[in-house]
């Protein structure tokens, strides 16, 4: 549309006299001249109110219908329902005048009733279809009910109010009689306002005016039924001024900004519970129902028919509700026991369904096998693509996972990335076979492959037996053949025998010797030397714990750490290392001042925020300068470094700490984390230094290359594992100016190193 189209549009628009504020202006103001004139009794009175509300009921229509095509799709059938609802009103109210002008002082005709009522299941509609409304039918069923229960329970109090001076035979005209339910309508539909509007979200404007326009218009249609019923009321009464002011106020609330969260998905929105007295509405008008029955008998022991009617149908209405109400339960009870039993990401039975169908398969004494699968790798989806990447991925490997068991057993997702398979009853094929499927179903999917990360899985298996006394110890004997599985290098599955159930055992009590290793003072350190490859002279010394065992005598650190690093015991023990290595650095550099320690530091505490004042606690107590420590890190634990790993490492070197990088060529070597790594050197790993003694080309062509890189990012190198004269020559050949290994010392107690710091010549 061109532009000038676009300004004659907006113009019509602003300039049209039922737009916006100016038609709400315009309505307030018929509303106002109208209230001057009833209350100042001026002639024509009658017509007045019948014009004034024609009028603002058509206003209201219009606003409302505009609103139905300009606000969000959510929200189009209110509008548009109210829109109806207005213009039934006006086409009753208009009606009505031309009826009331043909002779008929109060027009009670069929079609003005019809047409009223047309509004109230319209407008009844419409607040049924407010965002606060259920979404469910059943759920506005139970709403609809709440509204009709309450409307019925008022008609007997209204009859005792309104009626209770009238004589009987006052009351046989129907008409008269029966016009008591257009308030009690009236207050049925705020009974449901109030009910649709509940807690779940801050209350819409919109909502309130609406709820302020039935209230006016209960109000005025229950005086206009007492006034008709004694016969005091005229057409042009002060009170007819409150059906236009309600339609006033239903006309504003089409102006109201709708609410931010209609626009979007709501659904996942947990509703708070609701208050007592939202349960309670529709029975509390109940009781007084009950009362004003027996009031309302007449002294022939009658009950007027309108009350009967009401009252029967109140009670099925009761009834509908209880059994709605019943309904629910049973869905609320079904809903809880698939939350109780069953997995929400992958929809697969969880923990609790696993243990009670393994107990009962265990009861039954039929043959029963335990797979438990753990996902190996998988906390590398979460951590570089986030959570929700690894639920997609999860809900994925789960479908393949239940495929590839199909009949021949269960699936069960125990938590996490830890799956389970039960096999019992009579099974078609055996666990190693469905093991074997499972790792099939493992082979990278599409979709994984945009992610660059496979995971795997390690799988143990362990069959019911004599061994076994209870469900616990085969789940036992399942986890321990899956760290086996684990331990042979991933990928693979284990059956649990009695080897590997022995080995579980010792490695359990090792565990628990280790916790006391610490307190006991069972550690030891040994100090092996790093020289300088010109002169012989002792450079620094790394510091090698040992476990001085009980029963199983010195252990090395290859047999403890591990175990260690897996139950978080390697924090503790190195704290031990770090302060036990900086006072014996601080014993020998009064012999030798340039002599540094070197301290192997794990992973773990990588990521622990209290890693600096672990270094600074143990230096300041030993009173050892800062540059006189080297933390050593392995690739893999620097690789996997967050921002936090790297500016702890960064202050440490701030404070004068220097880092090597361990074991260098094995992990992850990568030119893109020597950039942000803030390493002081680099230790070539034995690995490349022992094939040396072969002449091997290429691992002399790895050495020089690696010294060649550390020279180009200014970073010491230390050759490690020189154990001969020739691996010798070669990396001093190579230009590494720092050794270390069997070649120099082998690791010795700290007398023993204080002896080796007088300089000495190096055979070389």
């Amino acid at each position: 549309m061109p532009q000038q189209d676009v300004n004659l549009a907006v113009t019509a628009r602003v300039r049209s006299p039922l737009s916006g504020r100016a038609g709400l202006v315009a309505a307030a103001f018929v509303v106002l001249l109208e209230a001057l004139w009833l209350v100042a009794g001026l002639p024509g009175a009658a017509l007045a109110s019948d014009l004034g509300a024609v009028a603002v009921s058509s206003w209201a229509a219009v606003a409302c219908a505009r609103m139905s095509r300009r606000h969000p799709v959510s929200l189009r059938r209110f509008w548009a329902l109210l829109a109806v609802t207005m213009a039934l009103a006006a086409l009753g109210r208009a009606v009505w005048t031309v009826e009331r002008l043909g002779g008929n002082a109060l027009p009670h005709t069929p079609l003005v009733g019809t047409l009223f009522t047309a509004g109230i299941v319209t407008g009844t509609a419409a607040l049924l279809c407010s965002l606060a409304a259920p979404r469910s039918a059943v759920g506005q069923a139970r709403t609809l009910l709440d509204g009709v229960i309450v409307a019925l329970a008022l008609i007997p109090i209204g009859w005792v109010v309104v009626f209770r001076d009238i004589a009987a035979a006052d009351l046989a005209d129907p008409l008269r009689t029966f016009g008591l339910l257009y308030p009690m309508f009236d207050l049925m539909q705020l009974t449901i306002l109030v009910a649709v509007s509940g807690p779940a979200r801050p209350m819409w404007r919109a909502l309130t005016l609406i709820g302020a326009s039935l209230a006016i218009r209960a109000t005025a249609d229950a005086i206009y039924v007492s006034l008709a019923a004694h016969g005091t009321y005229a057409p042009g009464d002060p009170i007819d001024v409150c059906w236009p002011l309600s339609y006033l106020l239903m006309g504003a609330a089409a102006g109201c900004r709708p609410p931010a969260e209609c626009d979007g998905d709501d659904e996942t929105t947990e509703s708070p519970l609701p208050p007592w007295w939202r349960v309670a509405l529709p029975y509390l008008p109940v009781g007084g129902a009950i009362v004003a029955v027996v009031l309302a008998r007449r002294p022939t022991g009658q009950t007027p028919h309108l009350i009967f009617i009401s009252m029967m149908t109140l009670l099925g209405a009761l009834a509908l509700r209880q059994g709605l109400a019943a309904n629910e339960n049973l869905r609320l009870v079904a809903r809880l026991r698939q939350l109780a039993y069953a997995d929400q990401l992958t929809g697969l039975p969880n923990r609790l369904t696993f243990t009670r169908r393994l107990r009962r398969a265990l009861r039954d004494d039929g043959p029963v096998a335990v797979l438990l699968l753990d996902l190996d790798g998988f906390k590398q989806v979460n951590d570089r693509f986030g959570h929700a990447a690894g639920d997609r991925l999860l809900a994925t490997i789960a479908e393949r996972m239940r495929d590839a068991v199909a009949a021949d057993g269960t699936i069960f997702r125990l938590g996490g990335d830890e799956f389970a398979v039960l096999v019992d009853r009579d099974r078609q094929v055996p666990p190693e076979r469905l093991a074997e499927r499972l790792l099939a179903a493992r082979q990278p999917l599409p979709g994984e492959e945009d992610l660059g990360v496979h995971p795997s899985a390690s799988i143990g298996i362990a069959e019911y037996g004599p061994q076994h006394t209870s469900h616990t110890d085969l789940l036992r004997d399942a986890d321990i053949a899956m760290y086996a599985a684990k331990a042979a290098g991933k990928s693979a599955y284990r059956t649990c025998t009695p080897q590997l159930r022995e080995s579980a055992v010792t490695r359990a009590e090792l565990i628990a010797d280790l916790r006391r290793a610490v307190d006991e003072e069972q550690l030891l350190m040994e100090f092996q030397p790093i020289v300088d490859l010109a002169t012989g002279t002792v450079r620094s010394a790394e510091a090698l714990v040992r476990w001085r065992h009980p029963r199983l005598g010195v252990l090395t650190p290859a047999k403890f750490l591990p175990l260690a690093e897996e139950t978080g015991l390697i924090l503790a023990i190195d704290r031990w290392v770090i302060q036990q290595a900086c006072q014996a650095a601080a014993t020998w550099r009064t012999r030798a001042p340039e002599v540094t320690v070197a301290v192997n530091i794990a992973a773990a505490h990588l990521r622990r925020p209290d890693l600096i004042a672990t270094v600074t606690g143990a230096v300041g107590a030993a009173g050892l300068p800062p540059h006189a420590l080297t933390l050593e890190l392995t690739e893999s634990a620097l690789i996997e470094g967050s921002e936090p790993v790297l500016e702890r490492l960064a202050q440490l070197r701030a404070l004068g700490v220097r880092i090597a990088i361990d074991d260098f060529g094995t992990g992850y070597s990568s030119l893109s984390y020597l950039h942000r790594i803030p390493a002081t050197e680099l230790k070539i790993d034995q690995s490349f230094v022992a094939r040396l003694d072969a002449d091997d080309a290429r691992a002399y062509a790895t050495v020089e290359m690696v010294n060649r890189l550390a020279g180009a990012f200014d970073l010491a190198v230390v050759a490690e594992g020189v154990e001969t004269g020739t691996q010798h020559a070669a990396v001093a050949a190579i230009g590494c100016l720092h050794g270390q290994g069997w070649r120099y010392g082998r690791p010795a107690a700290l007398p023993d190193l204080l002896a080796a710091l007088t300089p000495a010549d190096v055979v070389h």
